[in-house]
């Protein structure tokens, strides 16, 4: 497969500046069976109108693995104009590289700033089945790359060996770790130890929103959110409390949400975001790709008295 070049990116502040902050996942809502433009243009633009610091359109949250080549080249389009010259990163995994390769292509034709890779797997990856995933991407990419470390779905363990090896490829600029320590000493310590065995320009972002608060207090470079991508306001909130680096306002605000993380922790993120968006109408009902549903209805009660009692709504 012939895979086009494009020129690579010469700003290193920029590129970390893009990797800073919040990085807000939308949702991609799906009607019937293709995906409702309207919905997912409407949430990329509430992003971008907010301020958030990247959009990772096609991500976990964005159901990439249930959309066919051309559904993610579109999402993709659709994402880079409605953000409106907000960076946006593509999720590009999947289980072959020559597919990962050509979703690269795509991602970049259509104007993306960063791409998101996940090693998605159906047969178990060795570490150095895993190096060279990322080593064939990014030999032929020309925007950076941030490396997924999701074990919860993905079932690929990541060591601080391998983070290591990745890091020293080419456009290789963050890493997307699942979370830290709950002790706040030793949060502190594990991105430390991160960081020693990381090259200077890679910045770390913690994922799992309910994590996030102790993963920016010990010093995580920025927040890869799902409640960022619909609520981005609430999350901005949380994200610019760390950069200011008052510790004590990002625990509090982030402890103010504890209704939605105590949800997200017992039915998934996604399924969550899904019934919150739903119930504000953002995106219409049933908009989950099947064989994915939706909560039932005693949860989609939950979500609702959470939504109250956070005053996200």
């Amino acid at each position: 497969m012939t895979v086009t070049h494009f020129p690579r990116p010469s700003n290193a502040q920029a590129v970390t500046a893009m990797f800073t902050g919040l990085s807000a996942f939308p949702l991609t809502p799906y009607t019937g069976t293709r995906v409702d433009e309207t919905a997912y243009t409407g949430l990329v633009s509430r992003l971008s109108a907010a301020g958030v610091d990247l959009i990772g359109a096609l991500g976990s949250t964005g159901n990439y693995a249930y959309l066919s080549r051309e559904e993610r080249a579109h999402v993709a389009r659709l994402a880079v104009d409605a953000a409106e010259g907000t960076p946006v990163m593509i999720g590009i995994g999947a289980l072959r590289t020559s597919d990962v390769l050509a979703l690269a292509e795509d991602a970049q034709d259509a104007g993306a700033s960063a791409v998101l890779l996940a090693p998605m797997t159906y047969q178990a990856l060795t570490d150095d089945e895993v190096f060279g995933l990322y080593k064939d991407v990014t030999r032929e990419l020309s925007v950076p790359l941030c490396l997924y470390d999701n074990p919860g779905t993905t079932h690929v363990e990541f060591s601080d060996e391998l983070y290591a090896r990745i890091a020293q490829l080419p456009n290789v600029a963050s890493i997307k770790i699942p979370g830290v320590p709950d002790s706040p000493e030793a949060a502190k310590r594990r991105i430390q130890t991160l960081r020693a065995a990381l090259p200077d320009s890679i910045t770390i972002g913690v994922s799992g929103d309910w994590e996030a608060a102790a993963g920016l207090n010990a010093g995580c470079d920025a927040w890869f959110s799902v409640l960022g991508g619909t609520f981005p306001l609430a999350a901005l909130n949380i994200a610019r409390a760390a950069a200011a680096g008052d510790t004590a306002r990002v625990s509090a605000l982030s402890n103010q949400l504890e209704p939605m993380w105590d949800l997200f922790r017992r039915h998934g993120s996604l399924r969550v975001m899904t019934a919150a968006a739903e119930q504000i109408g953002l995106i219409a009902e049933y908009s989950l790709p099947r064989p994915l549903r939706g909560l039932d209805r005693a949860a989609c009660r939950d979500v609702t008295g959470a939504l109250d009692r956070t005053g996200l709504v």
